[in-house]
């Protein structure tokens, strides 16, 4: 199976051949997988060299010339270090793009701290007007890629090696109920999705899926704690327990969650990246265990939040 960077690199890749309107912004990273379409259309494949600040503001000012942008580098360089300039070069000019980043929170644990990028959707959360799209496999990545180049809003697009090992159908908005239960809610974020069915494998518990966070479905997970029945049948809930799961920072969507149920009694546990800079390299997989995201770390947490 490719990943989903390689996805992105020939999806776009098809996309300049077919749409005028799309140019791509890159800064050096993935540049030799774009060759082709750097040969094919000099003016609207830019690599800007390792200069971040201005691969956001070059995105920018294509986009003030009525071009649709697809900005491209690691998640650290493309939303941490540029970070001023998304927000005024694109926020405050009030012109739209699709950030695609790479990296995601501990990809490269060789690239050390520099590499590494849990907080990049809670920055982004912090700007008005942008979709944020956490795929969790390739094909989910291609599809919610292709949805954005041809929209004309704002949209930051999150890429890891990290994947789910099925695909799951998406429309860019809204949570996917995976499992049903009548004992709490998991909301599993992008290629969280295998650890938690593993996790809550024979718990009584709703399994959510969410590949789109920003908007954050309110309703979606109101519906699934019983707030708002789905058929005349449905019996409101007095109380919800939710846990959300997400690939960064820990965190992130509790206060969305919370503010979804403002008027129940309700109890949330954000479970994601720790805020610890863990310093050994490592490989993935034991970055992952090591903030409790794996499966028996994610175990070890849920099954006595939901069941106390």
């Amino acid at each position: 199976m490719d990943t989903m960077r390689e996805r992105f690199i020939a999806t776009t890749t098809e996309l300049l051949d077919n749409d005028p309107r799309l140019a791509l912004l890159l800064a050096e990273i993935s540049r030799d997988g774009f060759g082709e379409a750097e040969r094919s259309h000099p003016d609207r494949v830019i690599n800007v060299g390792i200069r971040e600040q201005l691969l956001i503001g070059a995105g920018a000012g294509t986009a003030l010339t009525a071009m649709r942008p697809i900005v491209h580098t690691f998640a650290s360089f493309l939303v941490e270090r540029p970070f001023e300039q998304i927000k005024l070069d694109f926020g405050h000019q009030g012109v739209a793009g699709v950030l695609v980043s790479a990296g995601g929170s501990y990809d490269s644990p060789a690239g050390g701290f520099t590499h590494m990028s849990p907080g990049d959707v809670a920055l982004m959360d912090t700007l008005d007007g942008w979709s944020v799209h956490v795929p969790g496999h390739p094909d989910e990545a291609e599809a919610l890629l292709r949805r954005a180049a041809a929209a004309d809003d704002r949209v930051y697009l999150r890429l890891s090696l990290q994947t789910n090992r099925r695909p799951l159908p998406v429309d860019g908005c809204g949570f996917r109920t995976v499992r049903e239960g009548s004992r709490g809610v998991v909301v599993a974020v992008g290629p969280m999705l295998d650890e938690v069915l593993t996790a809550t494998e024979g718990l009584d518990t709703t399994v959510l899926y969410a590949t789109t966070v920003r908007p954050f479905d309110s309703a979606g997970l109101r519906r699934a704690v019983g707030a708002l029945p789905a058929g005349a049948t449905g019996t409101a809930a007095k109380s919800a327990d939710v846990v959300l799961v997400e690939p960064y920072l820990a965190g992130t969507s509790t206060a969305a969650a919370t503010e979804a149920l403002l008027d129940l009694p309700h109890r949330v546990l954000g479970l994601g990246v720790g805020r610890a800079e863990l310093r050994r390299y490592g490989r993935m997989d034991e970055h992952l265990a090591a903030h409790g995201l794996d499966a028996a770390g994610l175990r070890s947490r849920i099954s006595p939040f939901l069941n106390g």
